[in-house]
């Protein structure tokens, strides 16, 4: 592992660069979903269905609480992205320096919200009473760690922008293994039940965040930083936030419809809570080449827009859609034959299984809508066009929230309603996307530009 892996992706084929950068990005996001993954295995198999329901239903609420630094993580890392390509060096180490600020001021304050308000949103989502002790221990838990997933991925996401996909996957998959010894010997050996498995993410998680700064420091120049780069500069602070804050935003709107929805979910019951968790397991899975190509996309793009290729900008975003095309169909097959195998290895009860089966089946014929969320979404990211990130949020908003209300209300559909209002949120939401791209507003958005305006005003 060495600081040789940056790679500046503003020559070349736009699909080699892309594909090259992806395929680390997707064994890393694999191997973190590993982190979901094994906690829903380890507590539904040997704890039982209603802990699994207990962790399931904190999914939208750690998505929420994580959003913001993550979403922050995003917006330095273009900033990043665009300098790099412009070959502007000095501002490429004080993004890295001012990002320390940003990444931890907002992680210790989202911790300490999620830590003391959890149990109320809890009972807002109508959690049933008997599962919302083991809920609140596992949201409660789990927010502690937030500064470990933020320098995570403020350091991957610089990373990244500097044309290196390859490093944080390495300490990811460090991670991973560290979190499925200690999911088994908390919950197995232990007895720790539904804190064993967030506590042992939370260590994990520290792991991960520890040696990647650990690395970036011995490893990377730019992270061998002046007293003087150092000092906070207010005008990279402001772009950070103003490129970050909307998309934490937009995760942040689209984690609160999804609580909306798991507030819908939960009226329906143990079995169907149970069933939703392991479709949204499966459905994290699906959706990680899409986030892949999407993270690739954006520093393709980043670096390419700082560099002033807008013709290339433009090649990478077909060549991405055609990859889209491709994976979502491959998908689909895969849920219709082989669905009730996949969810049979989350539980062992038949009813959640069938429903399970069915809802895998209507989701993956959407899966192409979901795909084109991420592709227009990284392409506007990387160029500077967050502010749409928040009209993109309201939208899938919108249609989570309304179609759920409207189909799970309707006799014939009930429960079913669910899942196809997962699969109507994507292809709507897709299409807003494509709207935005196709509008080319995207093309005025450079920040390189406006610093360099800014330095000659």
């Amino acid at each position: 592992m060495n600081g040789k892996n940056i790679t500046d992706m503003t020559t070349g084929s736009p699909a080699k660069h892309i594909l090259k950068f992806a395929m680390p990005l997707l064994l890393g996001n694999l191997f973190q979903q590993l982190y979901n993954m094994v906690d829903s295995l380890v507590v539904g198999n040997y704890v039982g269905a209603d802990a699994l329901a207990a962790v399931g239903t904190c999914g939208s609420m750690n998505f929420l609480f994580f959003s913001l630094s993550s979403g922050l993580a995003i917006g330095i890392g273009i900033i990043v992205a665009q300098f790099f390509g412009a070959g502007d060096e000095e501002n490429v180490r004080k993004t890295i320096a001012n990002s320390i600020y940003v990444l931890a001021g907002a992680a210790l304050t989202v911790s300490i919200i999620g830590i003391t308000f959890c149990p109320a949103i809890l009972r807002l989502l109508q959690t049933p009473e008997n599962i919302i002790g083991d809920s609140i221990t596992y949201m409660r838990t789990t927010c502690a760690g937030i500064i470990f997933i933020a320098m995570y991925n403020g350091i991957a996401s610089m990373l990244r922008a500097l044309g290196d996909s390859k490093t944080p996957l390495y300490f990811l998959m460090i991670s991973s293994v560290v979190n499925v010894i200690l999911d088994l010997v908390f919950v197995l050996n232990l007895d720790m039940g539904v804190f064993g498995v967030a506590f042992a993410t939370i260590i994990a998680q520290a792991v991960s965040a520890i040696t990647c700064i650990f690395y970036a420091y011995k490893k990377v120049p730019y992270f061998r930083l002046t007293r003087q780069q150092l000092r906070p500069q207010p005008q990279i602070i402001a772009n950070s936030f103003k490129l970050g804050v909307p998309i934490a935003l937009q995760n942040s709107m689209i984690a609160v419809s999804c609580m909306v929805l798991q507030g819908v979910v939960n009226t329906f019951g143990e079995t169907i809570m149970a069933s939703y968790t392991i479709i949204g397991r499966i459905e994290q899975i699906v959706q990680q080449p899409f986030s892949s190509l999407g993270t690739a996309l954006t520093t393709y793009c980043g670096q390419n827009m700082g560099a002033g290729k807008i013709d290339r900008v433009k090649k990478g975003f077909r060549q991405a859609t055609i990859m889209v095309l491709i994976f979502s169909i491959c998908m689909i097959p895969i849920a219709y034959i082989f669905g009730e195998q996949i969810i049979g290895a989350f539980v062992k009860e038949p009813e959640v299984i069938a429903i399970g089966k069915l809802a895998l089946r209507i989701n993956s014929l959407c899966y192409f809508g979901l795909g084109m969320i991420y592709v227009p979404r990284a392409v506007l990211n990387g160029c500077g066009d967050t502010g749409f990130a928040m009209i993109n949020g309201f939208a899938e908003v919108a249609c989570r929230v309304l179609y759920s209300q409207i189909l799970t209300r309707i006799p014939f559909l009930g429960y079913w309603g669910i899942w196809i209002t997962t699969g109507a949120t994507w292809v709507t939401t897709g299409i807003v996307c494509i709207i935005r791209y196709m509008s080319g507003v995207w093309c005025r958005k450079s920040l390189v530009e406006r610093s360099n305006a800014l330095k000659k005003s």
